[in-house]
Protein backbone atom coordinates (compact mmCIF):
# COMPACT_ATOMS: atom_id res chain seq x y z
CA UNK A 1 0.00 0.00 0.00
CA UNK A 2 1.38 3.35 -0.96
CA UNK A 3 2.03 6.12 1.65
CA UNK A 4 -0.33 8.43 0.31
CA UNK A 5 -3.02 5.57 0.34
CA UNK A 6 -2.87 4.66 3.64
CA UNK A 7 -2.95 8.42 5.12
CA UNK A 8 -5.95 8.71 3.19
CA UNK A 9 -7.00 5.95 4.86
CA UNK A 10 -6.43 6.93 8.20
CA UNK A 11 -7.99 10.21 8.33
CA UNK A 12 -11.26 9.16 6.66
CA UNK A 13 -10.90 6.74 10.10
CA UNK A 14 -11.31 9.96 12.42
CA UNK A 15 -13.73 9.13 15.14
CA UNK A 16 -13.65 5.43 14.54
CA UNK A 17 -16.00 3.46 16.90
CA UNK A 18 -16.06 -0.25 15.92
CA UNK A 19 -13.47 -3.06 16.51
CA UNK A 20 -10.27 -2.93 15.03
CA UNK A 21 -8.89 -6.36 14.08
CA UNK A 22 -5.05 -6.68 14.62
CA UNK A 23 -2.29 -8.90 13.57
CA UNK A 24 -0.21 -9.37 16.94
CA UNK A 25 4.20 -9.96 17.24
CA UNK A 26 6.18 -13.05 18.08
CA UNK A 27 9.20 -13.68 20.23
CA UNK A 28 10.90 -17.29 20.09
CA UNK A 29 13.45 -16.53 22.96
CA UNK A 30 14.92 -19.86 23.92
CA UNK A 31 13.05 -20.19 26.36
CA UNK A 32 9.56 -20.52 24.88
CA UNK A 33 8.04 -23.86 24.03
CA UNK A 34 8.33 -25.95 21.17
CA UNK A 35 5.42 -25.05 18.14
CA UNK A 36 3.47 -28.09 18.46
CA UNK A 37 3.24 -27.49 22.45
CA UNK A 38 2.80 -23.93 22.72
CA UNK A 39 -0.44 -21.49 23.07
CA UNK A 40 2.01 -18.65 21.84
CA UNK A 41 2.76 -20.51 18.90
CA UNK A 42 -1.29 -21.87 17.97
CA UNK A 43 -2.53 -17.92 18.88
CA UNK A 44 0.26 -16.55 16.44
CA UNK A 45 -0.39 -19.33 13.87
CA UNK A 46 -4.35 -18.19 14.03
CA UNK A 47 -3.76 -14.75 14.22
CA UNK A 48 -1.37 -13.65 11.41
CA UNK A 49 -1.95 -17.01 8.90
CA UNK A 50 1.26 -17.61 8.72
CA UNK A 51 3.03 -21.26 9.29
CA UNK A 52 5.23 -21.93 12.32
CA UNK A 53 8.08 -23.44 12.35
CA UNK A 54 7.92 -26.38 14.24
CA UNK A 55 11.72 -26.27 15.63
CA UNK A 56 11.79 -23.02 16.97
CA UNK A 57 10.41 -21.99 20.38
CA UNK A 58 7.53 -19.60 20.67
CA UNK A 59 7.74 -17.54 24.19
CA UNK A 60 5.44 -14.12 23.79
CA UNK A 61 2.61 -13.63 21.63
CA UNK A 62 2.55 -9.37 21.98
CA UNK A 63 0.04 -6.93 21.37
CA UNK A 64 -0.04 -3.32 21.61
CA UNK A 65 2.13 0.07 20.44
CA UNK A 66 5.61 -1.09 21.80
CA UNK A 67 7.88 -0.47 18.69
CA UNK A 68 10.14 -3.75 20.14
CA UNK A 69 6.95 -5.81 18.73
CA UNK A 70 4.33 -3.66 16.82
CA UNK A 71 0.89 -4.83 16.55
CA UNK A 72 -0.87 -4.32 12.46
CA UNK A 73 -3.52 -3.37 11.62
CA UNK A 74 -6.27 -5.74 9.20
CA UNK A 75 -8.96 -4.08 7.22
CA UNK A 76 -11.80 -3.26 8.72
CA UNK A 77 -14.12 -6.66 8.04
CA UNK A 78 -10.95 -8.83 7.22
CA UNK A 79 -10.47 -12.58 8.89
CA UNK A 80 -6.66 -13.86 8.54
CA UNK A 81 -6.45 -16.61 5.96
CA UNK A 82 -3.17 -18.06 4.36
CA UNK A 83 -1.19 -14.60 5.24
CA UNK A 84 -3.79 -12.40 3.67
CA UNK A 85 -7.08 -10.74 4.86
CA UNK A 86 -10.43 -12.11 3.85
CA UNK A 87 -12.89 -9.55 3.06
CA UNK A 88 -10.26 -6.88 3.67
CA UNK A 89 -6.24 -6.69 3.63
CA UNK A 90 -3.28 -6.58 6.13
CA UNK A 91 -1.90 -2.53 6.43
CA UNK A 92 1.79 -3.95 6.30
CA UNK A 93 2.59 -0.30 6.79
CA UNK A 94 0.03 0.48 9.26
CA UNK A 95 0.86 0.08 12.94
CA UNK A 96 -1.49 0.33 15.77
CA UNK A 97 0.93 2.94 17.11
CA UNK A 98 0.67 4.71 13.68
CA UNK A 99 -3.06 4.46 13.65
CA UNK A 100 -3.72 5.96 17.10
CA UNK A 101 -1.53 9.06 16.67
CA UNK A 102 -3.67 10.05 13.94
CA UNK A 103 -6.23 9.01 15.52
CA UNK A 104 -5.56 10.30 19.15
CA UNK A 105 -9.63 10.23 20.36
CA UNK A 106 -9.66 6.89 20.24
CA UNK A 107 -7.70 6.21 23.55
CA UNK A 108 -10.14 9.01 25.15
CA UNK A 109 -9.26 12.03 27.40
CA UNK A 110 -8.16 11.24 30.11
CA UNK A 111 -5.52 8.77 28.89
CA UNK A 112 -4.60 11.39 26.55
CA UNK A 113 -4.17 13.98 28.83
CA UNK A 114 -1.98 11.60 31.22
CA UNK A 115 0.06 9.43 28.90
CA UNK A 116 -0.14 11.13 25.37
CA UNK A 117 -0.82 9.52 22.23
CA UNK A 118 0.83 6.66 23.92
CA UNK A 119 -1.10 3.57 24.28
CA UNK A 120 -0.58 2.86 28.39
CA UNK A 121 -0.86 -0.91 28.21
CA UNK A 122 1.41 -3.79 26.55
CA UNK A 123 -0.47 -7.25 26.14
CA UNK A 124 1.30 -10.67 26.25
CA UNK A 125 1.11 -14.29 25.80
CA UNK A 126 3.57 -16.66 27.21
CA UNK A 127 4.76 -19.70 26.85
CA UNK A 128 7.52 -20.86 28.93
CA UNK A 129 9.46 -24.42 28.90
CA UNK A 130 12.42 -22.89 30.31
CA UNK A 131 13.19 -20.19 33.57
CA UNK A 132 13.44 -16.61 32.71
CA UNK A 133 16.27 -14.64 33.79
CA UNK A 134 16.45 -13.25 37.39
CA UNK A 135 15.27 -10.41 36.20
CA UNK A 136 14.05 -6.69 37.68
CA UNK A 137 12.29 -3.69 36.12
CA UNK A 138 13.26 0.31 36.78
CA UNK A 139 10.93 2.52 38.13
CA UNK A 140 10.27 5.46 36.00
CA UNK A 141 13.47 7.96 37.27
CA UNK A 142 15.79 4.96 36.50
CA UNK A 143 14.13 3.86 32.97
CA UNK A 144 15.01 7.34 31.87
CA UNK A 145 18.83 7.34 33.13
CA UNK A 146 19.38 3.78 31.55
CA UNK A 147 17.67 4.58 28.30
CA UNK A 148 19.90 7.51 28.10
CA UNK A 149 23.13 6.15 28.95
CA UNK A 150 22.42 2.54 26.88
CA UNK A 151 19.97 2.80 24.49
CA UNK A 152 20.90 0.01 22.77
CA UNK A 153 20.32 -2.51 25.70
CA UNK A 154 17.10 -0.18 27.31
CA UNK A 155 15.27 0.71 24.56
CA UNK A 156 12.76 3.35 26.13
CA UNK A 157 12.15 5.41 29.16
CA UNK A 158 9.44 4.11 30.85
CA UNK A 159 8.93 1.77 33.92
CA UNK A 160 7.24 -1.51 33.87
CA UNK A 161 4.90 -3.02 36.43
CA UNK A 162 3.43 -5.91 35.69
CA UNK A 163 1.08 -8.52 36.17
CA UNK A 164 1.29 -12.62 35.14
CA UNK A 165 -2.33 -14.46 35.06
CA UNK A 166 -2.06 -17.78 35.26
CA UNK A 167 -3.53 -19.89 31.84
CA UNK A 168 -2.09 -23.05 33.06
CA UNK A 169 -0.40 -24.09 36.40
CA UNK A 170 2.58 -21.57 36.51
CA UNK A 171 5.67 -21.39 38.43
CA UNK A 172 7.73 -18.29 39.59
CA UNK A 173 10.32 -16.87 41.87
CA UNK A 174 8.80 -13.95 43.25
CA UNK A 175 10.05 -11.28 45.84
CA UNK A 176 12.71 -11.63 48.78
CA UNK A 177 11.71 -14.80 51.41
CA UNK A 178 11.38 -14.05 55.28
CA UNK A 179 14.05 -13.24 57.31
CA UNK A 180 12.92 -16.16 59.05
CA UNK A 181 13.24 -17.88 56.07
CA UNK A 182 16.49 -16.25 55.37
CA UNK A 183 18.07 -17.68 58.06
CA UNK A 184 16.51 -21.26 58.09
CA UNK A 185 18.80 -21.00 54.18
CA UNK A 186 21.81 -19.51 55.58
CA UNK A 187 22.09 -22.54 58.50
CA UNK A 188 21.18 -25.25 55.54
CA UNK A 189 22.60 -24.51 52.94
CA UNK A 190 26.34 -24.38 53.39
CA UNK A 191 27.30 -23.56 49.73
CA UNK A 192 25.75 -20.12 50.48
CA UNK A 193 28.07 -19.67 53.29
CA UNK A 194 30.87 -20.80 51.21
CA UNK A 195 30.14 -17.63 48.88
CA UNK A 196 29.72 -14.77 51.13
CA UNK A 197 31.66 -16.04 54.26
CA UNK A 198 30.62 -16.87 58.19
CA UNK A 199 31.03 -13.35 59.32
CA UNK A 200 27.90 -12.04 56.82
CA UNK A 201 25.74 -15.24 57.71
CA UNK A 202 26.24 -14.12 61.54
CA UNK A 203 25.06 -10.73 60.42
CA UNK A 204 21.70 -12.50 59.01
CA UNK A 205 21.57 -15.08 61.67
CA UNK A 206 21.58 -12.27 64.27
CA UNK A 207 19.20 -10.02 63.15
CA UNK A 208 15.94 -9.97 64.66
CA UNK A 209 12.27 -8.72 64.08
CA UNK A 210 12.56 -6.21 66.20
CA UNK A 211 15.79 -4.90 64.37
CA UNK A 212 15.15 -1.68 62.42
CA UNK A 213 13.50 -2.67 58.68
CA UNK A 214 16.40 -1.00 57.00
CA UNK A 215 19.17 -2.92 59.07
CA UNK A 216 17.40 -5.76 57.74
CA UNK A 217 17.53 -4.89 53.82
CA UNK A 218 20.86 -3.57 54.20
CA UNK A 219 22.05 -7.07 55.52
CA UNK A 220 20.34 -8.67 52.53
CA UNK A 221 21.12 -6.35 50.01
CA UNK A 222 24.91 -7.24 50.77
CA UNK A 223 24.07 -10.92 51.29
CA UNK A 224 22.33 -10.77 47.19
CA UNK A 225 25.15 -8.83 46.24
CA UNK A 226 27.72 -11.01 47.66
CA UNK A 227 26.55 -13.92 45.79
CA UNK A 228 25.66 -12.87 42.44
CA UNK A 229 29.04 -10.91 41.94
CA UNK A 230 30.99 -14.21 42.99
CA UNK A 231 33.33 -15.17 40.22
CA UNK A 232 33.01 -17.73 37.84
CA UNK A 233 35.12 -20.21 39.41
CA UNK A 234 33.37 -19.72 42.56
CA UNK A 235 30.22 -20.27 41.74
CA UNK A 236 31.10 -23.50 39.35
CA UNK A 237 32.94 -25.21 42.48
CA UNK A 238 30.55 -24.45 44.95
CA UNK A 239 27.22 -25.03 42.60
CA UNK A 240 29.07 -29.12 41.76
CA UNK A 241 29.13 -29.19 46.02
CA UNK A 242 25.38 -28.01 45.84
CA UNK A 243 24.20 -30.88 43.68
CA UNK A 244 26.14 -33.54 44.83
CA UNK A 245 24.94 -32.78 48.07
CA UNK A 246 21.48 -32.36 47.19
CA UNK A 247 21.13 -35.86 45.17
CA UNK A 248 23.00 -37.97 47.82
CA UNK A 249 19.71 -36.21 50.11
CA UNK A 250 17.42 -37.13 47.71
CA UNK A 251 18.32 -40.85 48.10
CA UNK A 252 17.39 -40.99 51.90
CA UNK A 253 14.28 -37.91 51.81
CA UNK A 254 11.83 -36.09 49.46
CA UNK A 255 13.73 -33.14 48.83
CA UNK A 256 11.90 -29.54 49.27
CA UNK A 257 9.98 -27.79 46.65
CA UNK A 258 12.91 -25.31 46.18
CA UNK A 259 15.69 -28.20 46.36
CA UNK A 260 13.72 -29.93 43.17
CA UNK A 261 13.24 -26.60 42.27
CA UNK A 262 17.23 -25.85 42.19
CA UNK A 263 17.85 -29.24 40.49
CA UNK A 264 16.06 -28.17 37.65
CA UNK A 265 17.53 -24.87 37.36
CA UNK A 266 21.01 -26.45 37.17
CA UNK A 267 20.14 -28.60 34.72
CA UNK A 268 19.03 -25.59 32.20
CA UNK A 269 21.56 -23.20 33.50
CA UNK A 270 24.82 -25.01 34.60
CA UNK A 271 27.45 -23.18 36.57
CA UNK A 272 24.91 -20.31 36.49
CA UNK A 273 24.63 -18.08 39.85
CA UNK A 274 20.81 -17.84 39.42
CA UNK A 275 20.61 -21.04 40.47
CA UNK A 276 22.33 -20.36 44.19
CA UNK A 277 20.27 -17.37 44.34
CA UNK A 278 16.96 -18.54 44.07
CA UNK A 279 16.88 -19.97 47.42
CA UNK A 280 16.50 -16.18 48.42
CA UNK A 281 13.29 -15.85 46.65
CA UNK A 282 9.82 -17.39 47.18
CA UNK A 283 8.45 -19.87 44.98
CA UNK A 284 5.29 -19.42 43.65
CA UNK A 285 2.73 -21.89 41.88
CA UNK A 286 -0.35 -20.20 40.31
CA UNK A 287 -3.44 -22.21 39.26
CA UNK A 288 -5.13 -21.01 36.20
CA UNK A 289 -7.27 -18.12 37.04
CA UNK A 290 -5.03 -16.61 39.72
CA UNK A 291 -2.35 -13.73 39.18
CA UNK A 292 0.29 -11.94 40.41
CA UNK A 293 1.99 -8.43 40.51
CA UNK A 294 5.31 -7.24 40.07
CA UNK A 295 5.92 -3.59 40.99
CA UNK A 296 9.26 -1.40 39.70
CA UNK A 297 12.38 -2.74 41.35
CA UNK A 298 11.00 -6.05 42.79
CA UNK A 299 13.30 -9.23 41.73
CA UNK A 300 11.52 -12.36 39.99
CA UNK A 301 11.99 -14.83 37.26
CA UNK A 302 8.97 -16.83 35.94
CA UNK A 303 9.78 -20.76 35.91
CA UNK A 304 7.37 -22.65 34.10
CA UNK A 305 3.89 -22.36 32.43
CA UNK A 306 1.52 -20.50 30.15
CA UNK A 307 0.40 -17.00 31.41
CA UNK A 308 -1.55 -13.77 30.04
CA UNK A 309 0.66 -10.61 31.34
CA UNK A 310 0.24 -6.90 31.21
CA UNK A 311 2.42 -4.63 31.70
CA UNK A 312 3.29 -0.77 31.09
CA UNK A 313 4.59 -0.21 27.61
CA UNK A 314 8.22 -1.04 28.30
CA UNK A 315 10.53 -3.49 27.26
CA UNK A 316 13.09 -2.44 29.70
CA UNK A 317 14.82 -5.21 31.34
CA UNK A 318 17.71 -5.71 34.19
CA UNK A 319 19.18 -9.04 34.16
CA UNK A 320 21.20 -10.54 36.60
CA UNK A 321 20.98 -14.23 36.33
CA UNK A 322 19.82 -17.72 34.51
CA UNK A 323 20.31 -16.04 30.86
CA UNK A 324 22.28 -15.77 28.19
CA UNK A 325 21.66 -12.18 27.66
CA UNK A 326 23.36 -9.14 28.62
CA UNK A 327 24.02 -9.34 32.54
CA UNK A 328 24.06 -5.89 34.82
CA UNK A 329 24.20 -7.55 38.05
CA UNK A 330 25.60 -3.89 39.76
CA UNK A 331 22.05 -2.05 38.50
CA UNK A 332 20.39 -4.77 39.87
CA UNK A 333 21.62 -5.29 42.82
CA UNK A 334 21.82 -1.66 43.74
CA UNK A 335 17.86 -0.69 42.11
CA UNK A 336 16.16 -3.51 44.10
CA UNK A 337 13.67 -2.33 47.34
CA UNK A 338 15.01 -5.93 49.16
CA UNK A 339 11.54 -5.87 50.86
CA UNK A 340 10.82 -9.23 52.24
CA UNK A 341 7.18 -11.03 52.70
CA UNK A 342 4.65 -13.36 50.53
CA UNK A 343 3.55 -12.22 47.14
CA UNK A 344 0.37 -11.33 46.69
CA UNK A 345 -1.75 -13.35 45.16
CA UNK A 346 -5.21 -12.04 42.92
CA UNK A 347 -8.10 -14.38 42.70
CA UNK A 348 -10.08 -11.58 40.27
CA UNK A 349 -13.45 -10.02 41.39
CA UNK A 350 -16.45 -11.13 39.56
CA UNK A 351 -17.97 -8.54 37.31
CA UNK A 352 -20.80 -10.41 35.83
CA UNK A 353 -21.81 -14.26 35.77
CA UNK A 354 -18.55 -14.77 33.36
CA UNK A 355 -15.71 -12.91 33.87
CA UNK A 356 -13.13 -11.69 36.54
CA UNK A 357 -11.77 -8.81 36.69
CA UNK A 358 -8.04 -8.62 37.74
CA UNK A 359 -6.83 -4.80 39.38
CA UNK A 360 -3.22 -4.81 40.43
CA UNK A 361 -2.36 -1.15 41.75
CA UNK A 362 -1.10 0.53 38.98
CA UNK A 363 -2.56 3.11 36.92
CA UNK A 364 -1.55 1.72 33.52
CA UNK A 365 -3.62 -1.95 33.18
CA UNK A 366 -6.01 -3.91 34.60
CA UNK A 367 -7.22 -7.68 32.96
CA UNK A 368 -10.26 -9.23 32.78
CA UNK A 369 -10.94 -12.86 31.94
CA UNK A 370 -13.99 -13.34 30.58
CA UNK A 371 -15.13 -17.74 30.04
CA UNK A 372 -18.85 -18.24 28.19
CA UNK A 373 -20.94 -21.16 28.49
CA UNK A 374 -22.13 -22.37 24.99
CA UNK A 375 -25.65 -19.78 24.13
CA UNK A 376 -24.33 -16.89 26.50
CA UNK A 377 -24.39 -13.48 26.36
CA UNK A 378 -21.95 -10.61 28.16
CA UNK A 379 -22.41 -6.72 28.13
CA UNK A 380 -18.80 -4.74 28.32
CA UNK A 381 -20.14 -1.35 29.48
CA UNK A 382 -18.02 1.70 27.88
CA UNK A 383 -14.91 2.39 29.76
CA UNK A 384 -13.45 6.39 29.66
CA UNK A 385 -9.93 4.24 28.40
CA UNK A 386 -9.33 1.91 25.29
CA UNK A 387 -9.59 -2.02 25.49
CA UNK A 388 -7.58 -5.10 24.04
CA UNK A 389 -8.94 -8.50 23.22
CA UNK A 390 -7.44 -11.45 22.77
CA UNK A 391 -9.71 -14.58 22.00
CA UNK A 392 -8.00 -18.10 23.36
CA UNK A 393 -10.66 -20.65 22.93
CA UNK A 394 -14.59 -20.85 21.19
CA UNK A 395 -16.18 -18.63 18.71
CA UNK A 396 -18.35 -15.70 18.99
CA UNK A 397 -19.81 -12.62 18.11
CA UNK A 398 -18.83 -9.21 19.25
CA UNK A 399 -20.92 -6.41 18.28
CA UNK A 400 -20.41 -2.32 18.94
CA UNK A 401 -22.17 -0.38 15.72
CA UNK A 402 -21.59 -3.89 13.42
CA UNK A 403 -21.17 -7.50 14.39
CA UNK A 404 -17.68 -9.06 14.08
CA UNK A 405 -17.24 -12.82 14.49
CA UNK A 406 -14.72 -13.54 16.35
CA UNK A 407 -12.68 -17.07 17.05
CA UNK A 408 -9.51 -18.49 18.88
CA UNK A 409 -6.18 -16.03 18.05
CA UNK A 410 -8.32 -13.00 17.05
CA UNK A 411 -6.93 -9.98 18.75
CA UNK A 412 -9.04 -6.55 18.66
CA UNK A 413 -8.46 -3.26 19.63
CA UNK A 414 -11.68 -1.47 21.02
CA UNK A 415 -11.43 2.79 21.17
CA UNK A 416 -12.62 4.62 24.80
CA UNK A 417 -16.36 4.88 25.56
CA UNK A 418 -17.12 1.77 23.41
CA UNK A 419 -20.33 -0.54 24.27
CA UNK A 420 -19.19 -4.05 23.37
CA UNK A 421 -21.76 -7.19 23.63
CA UNK A 422 -20.59 -10.68 23.42
CA UNK A 423 -22.42 -13.53 22.50
CA UNK A 424 -21.53 -17.33 22.09
CA UNK A 425 -23.38 -20.49 21.09
CA UNK A 426 -20.57 -22.92 21.59
CA UNK A 427 -18.54 -21.09 24.27
CA UNK A 428 -15.89 -18.44 24.08
CA UNK A 429 -12.60 -17.78 26.33
CA UNK A 430 -11.34 -14.26 26.05
CA UNK A 431 -9.07 -12.17 27.79
CA UNK A 432 -9.52 -8.30 27.75
CA UNK A 433 -6.53 -5.79 28.95
CA UNK A 434 -7.58 -2.15 29.45
CA UNK A 435 -6.54 0.99 31.86
CA UNK A 436 -7.11 0.08 35.42
CA UNK A 437 -11.21 1.50 36.39
CA UNK A 438 -9.50 3.02 39.58
CA UNK A 439 -7.80 5.45 37.74
CA UNK A 440 -11.05 7.02 36.16
CA UNK A 441 -12.04 6.92 39.74
CA UNK A 442 -9.57 9.42 41.11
Amino acid sequence: MEAEGLSTTMEMEEGFKGLLRLIGSVKNYDWGRTAKESCVGRLYRLNSGRKIDEKQPYAEFWMGTHDSGPSYIVEEGGRIKNGYANGGGIRDKCTLKDWIEKNSSVLGETVLSKWGTQLPFLFKVLSIEKALSIQAHPDKDLAILLHKEQPLVYKDDNHKPEMALALTEFKALCGFISLEELKVIVQTVPEIVEVVGNALAELVLDLNEDDEEEKGKLVLRKLFTEIMSASKDVITEVLAKLISRLNIKNKVRELTDKEQLVLGLEKQYPADVGVLAAFLFHYVKLNPGEALYLGANEPHAYVYGECVECMATSDNVVRAGLTPKHRDVRTLCSMLTYRQGNAEILHGTAINPYTMRYLPPFDEFEVDRCILPPYSTVAFPSAPGPSMFVVMGGEGTMTTSAEVIVAEGDVLFAPANTNITIATSSGLHLYRAGVNSRFFEE
